[in-house]
Order: C-alpha cells, then sequence, then structure tokens
C-alpha cells in the first residue's frame, strides 16, 4: 500500500484522492464516465492507496475546483475568456498554470477559440485563404459548424477544399499555430504541444452529412472526376438518398413511419424507378397508389424542394441507423447476417 503523505503525487494518484473524497456513491456515479480500461487503472490506483495527507487532500480538492472553473469558463467564451476570469481571481501566474493543466490534461484541441463563433464571420475569416488552411481549420471544427462554412464556400472551391480534410493525415504544431496566428488578431488563438491529428475520410463524411444535398452533389461529382478512388470511399461511408434500394425490407418499413407523405411524395418525384419500387413494395397496395397520386397531383416541382425532402428523409434514416434501430449495408465487407 502506498502512503500519500509528503509525496507528490501523480495525476492518476490525484484522480484517486478525489474519488476517495467524493465517498463510494458518487464515485460510482463518476465511473458510469469511463471507459473499462480507465476504470481498471483508477480502481487499481484507489486500492494502493493507504492513508491520505489531508494537506494533500486540501490541494487535490482545491485543484479540482479550479480546473473545473476554468473548464466552464472556456465552455462560456473559450480559453482567453477563461484565462481573463482566472487571472482576476487568482492571478495571472496562477491561470496560465491552470489553463496549461486544462489543455494538457482535456487534450483541447486546437481552433477552439472558433468553435463558439458563428459560421458566418468564421467564413469571412478564411474564404480568402488557400484551400489547404481552409481545410486544416475547418477539419478541427464541430461536423455541423464545418458543413454550414463548406456549403457557403464557391462551388469550384468546395470539392477542392473536402478532398483534402479527406486526405489530411497528422499536423505539425508549427503549422497549426502558424495558422492560428493567422487569425490572431480577429479572434483569440490556442497553440498544442503534440502532433495532432484531424480530417481524414470520417471527418468529410461527418461534414457531408450536415451540408445540403445540392453542395453533396456537387463535391461528390466532383471529387469523382478529380480522385475516383478517394469518391468511392467516402461514398462507402455515406448513405445518400438513391441508396434506399440497399436497405432491407424491415428497414424501410421502419422509415416510412418516420417520414411524412407529402416528404416522401416530393423526394420520390425526383428519384429514378428503382427507388420507386423498392418503397412501394414494402406498402399496402392501397398505400402504393395513394403515394403515386400524390406524386402525380404535385406536378411540377422545384429541384430545390425534391432535394430537401430527400435530405429530409436521409436525416431520418441516419438518426434511425444511430439509435440502432435499422442495419445499413455500405459494401466494402460490410455485409449483413440475418
Amino acid at each position: 500500500m502506498i502512503r500519500l503523505n509528503k509525496v507528490q503525487l501523480t495525476g492518476r494518484q490525484k484522480a484517486s484522492v478525489f474519488m476517495i473524497s467524493l465517498g463510494p456513491e458518487k464515485s460510482a456515479q463518476v465511473m458510469k464516465y469511463l471507459n473499462e480500461e480507465e476504470i481498471e487503472r483508477l480502481t487499481l490506483a484507489i486500492a494502493s492507496i493507504n492513508n491520505i495527507d489531508n494537506e494533500q487532500l486540501e490541494g487535490v480538492t482545491k485543484e479540482f475546483t479550479e480546473l473545473y472553473m476554468a473548464s466552464h469558463y472556456i465552455a462560456q467564451g473559450g480559453i482567453e475568456y477563461a484565462k481573463e476570469i482566472l487571472e482576476k481571481a487568482l492571478g495571472s501566474e496562477k491561470a496560465i498554470r491552470i489553463i496549461g493543466n486544462l489543455s494538457s490534461n482535456l487534450q483541447i484541441k486546437p481552433f477552439d477559440f472558433i468553435r463558439k463563433t458563428d459560421p458566418s464571420q468564421v467564413l469571412n475569416f478564411i474564404q480568402g485563404e488557400h484551400p489547404q488552411t481552409i481545410a486544416l481549420i475547418m477539419s478541427y471544427l464541430e461536423s455541423e459548424q464545418a458543413a454550414l462554412i463548406l456549403s457557403a464556400l464557391p462551388s469550384e472551391r468546395q470539392a477542392e477544399v473536402a478532398r483534402r480534410i479527406a486526405i489530411m493525415d497528422s499536423t505539425s504544431p508549427e503549422i497549426i499555430r502558424e495558422v492560428e496566428n493567422t487569425l490572431e488578431k480577429k479572434i483569440s488563438s490556442l497553440g498544442t504541444q503534440d502532433y495532432t491529428s484531424a480530417g481524414g475520410i470520417n471527418s468529410i463524411v461527418k461534414i457531408l452529412n450536415n451540408v445540403d444535398r445540392s453542395t453533396e452533389k456537387t463535391i461528390l461529382e466532383t471529387l469523382e472526376v478529380q480522385d475516383p478512388v478517394l469518391s468511392e470511399e467516402i461514398k462507402k461511408l455515406m448513405f445518400v438518398f438513391e441508396d434506399m434500394i440497399k436497405m432491407d425490407d424491415r428497414s424501410i418499413q421502419l422509415v416510412l413511419r418516420e417520414v411524412e407523405s407529402k416528404d416522401l411524395a416530393l423526394a420520390l418525384k425526383g428519384s429514378g424507378e428503382e427507388v420507386k419500387d423498392k418503397v412501394k413494395k414494402n406498402m399496402s397496395q392501397r398505400a402504393a397508389e395513394m403515394l403515386e397520386e400524390e406524386i402525380v397531383f404535385l406536378g411540377p416541382v422545384r429541384l430545390k424542394d425534391v432535394e430537401e425532402a430527400q435530405s429530409r428523409i436521409v436525416t431520418t434514416i441516419r438518426r434511425l441507423e444511430e439509435s440502432g434501430e435499422i442495419v445499413i449495408s455500405r459494401g466494402g465487407g460490410d455485409e449483413l447476417i440475418e
């Protein structure tokens, strides 16, 4: 057993001391948010502790409180806002130390300062930059925020930025800091000590899943010409409206329960016969007839309205997949077992 009095604690020992101070019930609640490996390591550390010095217990609790305050301020207004508040409360030196510890412990990502900035403002800051710079910045943003920015870029730049995000790998701290410094006059910057990975296929897929249907089609069609292999890899991880033909009957039926009949008619108005047949096959004869009547009754419709309806249905499909209610086979070794 380890006696902690008069010993400089490691990060894991501090976590263990704090968990002990919480008591068994609250500690158990915290454990629910940890993965299996973290639980094992923390449990081992707790079991190794025999005696805790009161001064160290007070120090650990105080440090946790300060880190919690800092993270709360960061969530409210970003790194610079947190630093400003902490400097007023604790002094400049301590504020810098706390922010540094928090950045290291919680792995705060680069460009954290613009995640709470309006996408239109971010667009103003970066639209004149090189596509690689834009791709780097967007890779660190939330998917929804990045999707809005990608949609607003000129069409000739959308595919290029998307391609660069998809093929991006690790980026050195020097490059990240250099890019951040270009925004320093407008918004605060945040450096990083380690090589960080951003971008990649999964990153651009998340972004494309959030852009409008027209932007998605433009980017995929352009990539198909520029880089067919990359385009195919992205498509395998995405789900577009036409992919309904790949869904099993049960999944189609679950989707039909969730979508509005008007959206379904509008979406099918601009689809091929194969998709229509797949949908009608999973409806009663009367419902299929009513759907066909509604499609005819719509008359001429705007392409934008069709794409928006298709996008709403795809969003429903993605939601059902994420909740585990349906499973979608995307190929590439992802066959389903009945």
